[in-house]
């Protein structure tokens, strides 16, 4: 582990330990301009991320737990790295080169967010830590030949930084040593107006800039279409409170309890992250603007929030409490060919960038 301390922007502490007696750190970033970020090696997760509103009145608006207990029995990936793949794998089973390969299934028939020890509930290492006017920590995780049925050794990175601006940059990196399958993502839930307000995150605006969504079927599985938006309850071009239409009489959304769908962005992977979506909440001023270089944004409206251990508000989450937005490839790209590729040969390199650019209006 490599760490710089240039001033008081960074801060690596012992946040909790698991049952093993193996420490899970947390490292803590602050940008100089009210915004602190603090990241757990457990799932590298966003554990917490506190911005004053339009008042300068500080809440902490990502949903997570206290210790380390809740993140144990966490049944929503609150804040976490998900992977290898993130999303669904259909019947948990794709083939390479004409070789078939059986993932562990954790939702239904299907392989979910990697299977059932992820990377979300990997214990990652800190690679380097540093300091100045926007701190960066980089967190790293080694995925052996095998894991969860996936080919390959895959080393991961994790990049996390807070810079001046308000933007929270979050960088995946992997590579491996031989050919498989590579989709991560950041699985934070939203609210904000503040984790532990009584206000969920159903009055919030949602806009999302995409004209074309992914139908799924049943156990929420792409039917392969490329369904427009226009006159349909997916329709946020223009903002909209993102759970207005979630009780609509659409089949879409009774299938899917609400709203878990993966959206089109542009025509594919972008070179550079383009701006995807915007939240914002009326009440507070507070607004978050997610620019990602990835073709597809998977927004869960929280529709089974729940969990086995309370909050950081002291208390249960409820469904809509807070929403994820989560810029990905497409949900089992490995059994359509329509969708691109989600392969990783070796001598690549994986690489999925996003920002969150914070303010208040």
């Amino acid at each position: 582990m490599k760490t710089t301390a240039e001033n008081d922007n960074v801060e690596i502490g012992i946040f909790d330990h698991l049952p093993d007696g193996r420490p899970v750190h947390v490292i803590t970033l602050r940008n100089g301009g009210g915004l602190t970020a603090r990241v757990i090696t457990y799932g590298a997760r966003v554990q917490s991320f506190v911005m004053p509103d339009r008042n300068g009145e500080p809440a902490d608006v990502v949903l997570g737990y206290p210790g380390i207990d809740g993140y144990l029995s966490d049944p929503a990936y609150l804040g976490a790295t998900v992977g290898r793949w993130a999303n669904r794998i259909a019947d948990a089973t794709f083939t390479l080169a004409g070789q078939p390969f059986v993932l562990a299934t954790n939702d239904g028939p299907n392989s979910l967010h990697g299977g059932t020890q992820g990377f979300d509930s990997r214990l990652w290492s800190i690679e380097h830590v540093s300091g100045g006017p926007s701190p960066c920590a980089i967190l790293s995780l080694l995925s052996p030949e095998g894991e969860e049925g996936f080919p390959g050794e895959v080393r991961a990175k994790a990049m996390f930084t807070l810079d001046p601006d308000g933007r929270l940059g979050i960088t995946y990196e992997a590579v491996s040593d031989r050919t498989t399958i590579m989709n991560l993502t950041h699985h934070g839930y939203w609210n904000l107006a503040g984790e532990g307000s009584a206000r969920d995150a159903r009055e919030q605006e949602l806009t999302i800039h995409a004209d074309r969504f992914l139908p799924t079927r049943a156990g929420l599985i792409p039917t392969g279409e490329f369904r427009a938006v226009r006159e349909t309850p997916f329709d946020f071009r223009t903002p909209l409170a993102p759970l207005s239409r979630a009780d609509a009489d659409d089949p879409q959304l009774r299938l899917a309890g609400g709203y878990d769908h993966c959206w089109i962005l542009g025509d594919g992977k972008a070179e550079e992250p383009r701006k995807v979506a915007t939240l914002r909440d009326a009440h507070s001023g507070r607004a978050v603007d997610l620019w990602s270089d990835q073709p597809g944004l998977q927004f869960y409206g929280g529709n089974f929030l729940s969990g086995n251990a309370p909050g950081k508000c002291g208390r249960v989450y409820r469904p809509h409490d807070g929403i994820a937005l989560e810029p990905q490839l497409f949900p089992d790209t490995p059994n359509r060919p329509a969708f691109g590729s989600g392969l990783l040969e070796p001598g690549e390199t994986y690489r999925h960038r996003m920002i969150w650019r914070f303010y208040c209006d």
